[in-house]
Formats: C-alpha cells, sequence, structure tokens
C-alpha cells in the first residue's frame, strides 16, 4: 500500500500551531459588558455591538427615539476607557469650522496658526447628528473614513483609536436632515434602540430610584486605555476567516444588488465591514475564528442602513430589516 505523505502541515495542526490567545481579550470584554450592565439595563445586544464595533474600528449610528439611553450609552462607553472623549452637538447653524477647527491669524508670528476642533479626540458622540445640514455632515466625510483632516492642505492625522458614536431620532423630522447616503455607509452599524420590555423598565426605576446622590456616570469605572484599544484591534484583525466564508459574505452582499424590492444595494465597503465586523463577534464568543452566524449577526447591523427599500415596498411598510432577512435565508450556508 502506497504511504501517502503531506509536506503541509494539516488543517489541524495549525489550528494548534496559530492559535491566537484571546483570553485578556475575553477578560476586558468581560470587565467592559459587567460596568456597561450596571447602568444600562436590557440592552445586551447593543452592548455586544458597541464592543464588536470597538475590535472592528468601526463608527456606530444609535437610533432610537428620545428617552432610551443613546446619549448616555455613548458617554457610559467612553467612561470605561481611559482615552480622550468629545461631545458635539449637531444644531442647524453648526458650521464645519465647529467640528473641525479653524485657522486664526496669530499677530506675533505674523502667521495662521490651526486650532483644533473637537473632533480632535479618541471617542466622539455627535448627539442628533441629523440635525445639521448637508454641508456640516460633508465635513465628516474624510475624517470618517481616513481617520484624518485636511486642512488649507495640510493634513493631520488623528490619534488611534477613533470611533464616531451618532445618535438620531428616526420620528422626528422637523428640523432634521436626512444623511446622505456617502456618509450612512461609513457607519459600521447602525444599532436601533427599542423600547425596554416591563421587567426592564421596572429595574430601570428601581435603579433610578436608589440613585440617591451623584450620577450613572459614577457608577463605571474606566478598564482599558488606547494601547490596549489597538493592540486587541490588531489581535481581532487576525482572527482566521476560511475562503468559503469569505465567498459567503461576497454572495449576501451582491444579493441585495439583485434583489427586486431594493432601490439600491450594498457597497464593497459593506462587504469589508461585515467582514470586519465577523472577526468581531467571532472574538467576543471566545472564537479565532469566524463562523456562517458571525456573519448573519453582522448582516443586519452592517446592512440596515446602506440598502434603499424600493418606493412601492416601503408604501406597504417593508423594511430594509425584512428584506435583509430573506436575503440571509436564501443564501446557502456553507459547509
Amino acid at each position: 500500500m502506497e504511504e501517502h505523505t503531506n509536506n503541509n502541515p494539516s488543517e489541524e495542526s495549525v489550528n494548534f500551531e496559530n492559535r491566537l490567545d484571546l483570553a485578556p481579550l475575553q477578560e476586558t470584554l468581560t470587565l467592559l459588558k459587567n460596568e456597561l450592565n450596571a447602568v444600562i439595563v436590557g440592552q445586551h445586544k447593543m452592548i455586544d455591538q458597541l464592543l464588536v464595533a470597538l475590535l472592528a474600528n468601526g463608527h456606530v449610528l444609535l437610533e432610537g427615539v428620545p428617552g432610551v439611553a443613546k446619549t448616555i450609552t455613548a458617554k457610559l462607553l467612553a467612561k470605561t476607557m481611559n482615552i480622550g472623549f468629545s461631545r458635539i452637538q449637531f444644531t442647524p447653524d453648526l458650521m464645519p469650522s465647529d467640528i473641525l477647527g479653524t485657522s486664526i491669524f496669530d499677530l506675533k508670528k505674523s502667521e495662521f496658526e490651526f486650532k483644533k476642533g473637537p473632533i480632535f479626540s479618541n471617542l466622539i458622540l455627535i448627539d442628533e447628528i441629523n440635525r445639521a445640514p448637508a454641508k456640516t455632515q460633508a465635513a465628516l466625510f474624510e475624517v470618517m473614513e481616513e481617520r484624518q483632516i485636511t486642512m488649507d492642505g495640510v493634513t493631520y492625522t488623528l490619534q488611534s483609536p477613533f470611533l464616531v458614536v451618532a445618535t438620531q431620532n428616526p420620528i422626528e423630522q422637523e428640523g432634521t436632515y436626512r444623511l446622505p447616503e456617502a456618509q450612512l455607509d461609513r457607519f459600521l452599524f447602525k444599532i436601533s434602540i427599542d423600547y425596554p420590555k416591563l421587567n426592564d423598565e421596572v429595574i430601570i426605576l428601581q435603579k433610578e430610584h436608589a440613585l440617591l446622590s451623584g450620577t450613572k456616570l459614577d457608577l463605571v469605572h474606566s478598564q482599558l486605555d488606547a494601547q490596549s484599544i489597538t493592540k486587541y484591534q490588531e489581535l481581532v484583525k487576525q482572527i482566521r476567516v476560511e475562503p468559503h466564508l469569505i465567498e459567503y459574505i461576497a454572495k449576501l452582499v451582491v444579493s441585495t444588488r439583485e434583489n427586486g424590492f431594493l432601490y439600491l444595494g450594498a457597497s464593497p465597503r459593506a462587504s469589508i465591514a461585515i467582514l470586519n465586523a465577523s472577526k468581531g463577534f467571532a472574538a467576543l464568543n471566545g472564537r479565532d475564528f469566524v463562523t456562517p452566524e458571525d456573519i448573519k449577526e453582522a448582516a443586519i447591523p452592517v446592512l440596515q442602513h446602506r440598502v434603499i427599500v424600493t418606493p412601492e415596498r416601503e408604501m406597504e411598510g417593508v423594511s430594509s430589516v425584512e428584506i435583509i432577512k430573506q436575503i440571509i435565508d436564501s443564501v446557502e450556508i456553507p459547509r
């Protein structure tokens, strides 16, 4: 009988030899979850998605009606990390220079000096992002995509990590502006926050009643610094994705462009976003490899704001989430 020899190591041996050590990351994620859950009640999925966005180095759009803790969530997330934090309240009269900064003439030096705006930080909370006009929205394009700002021909690179968490109210229309598709495409996730259930609402009231002094922010403590965040982001990039799963991601995204219910499908940036987010979900679950479940978990928050439903289906009340779910069900899961 001919002896079969394989010069290449088996898949099993490669898996064991190259196994990533995710234990420190898992421990840190548990600490962050505990800190956030000490204040935020019943939003476990939202917290997981925020942490995945952090690991995948992606921006987040939080959408929900007033009073469902969108703003406090972003502030609490910043409090769990020892990094720079800036809050920008978007208003109809906000100018790009109010965000990016402006050049001021220094009489002593007889030259212009660039004064950096609030965008020069690590975690940026943009409250009610849809209240600023298109000119101000466009000021975010470069900084969100390339993590840099070009002013007067000079390029300023922002320090890592750099994460934008924006909030918007989907119901209110007065004094708001529709976000440009190019800007929506720059958000890794759109996270929709629903009303809490009855039991959760009771717990919220109990916690508020027990808070005799101080604020909710006082209950949260820093567990992570900028250097560690960058290190974990680099670690997550190394998580394995098998070729058939990369093809699965591509099929999901291409299906959005071929779906008759969608006027606009997702771009290749969406494919990359699902790839990076699925690695984040794998790390969140303590695995150094991506599964189809990770991809399916990432698909809805990545795609729901990147596609546009046809006017006919929109009038019938069909949402982008429903169509994406149908696409996920229709694309064969690789085995």
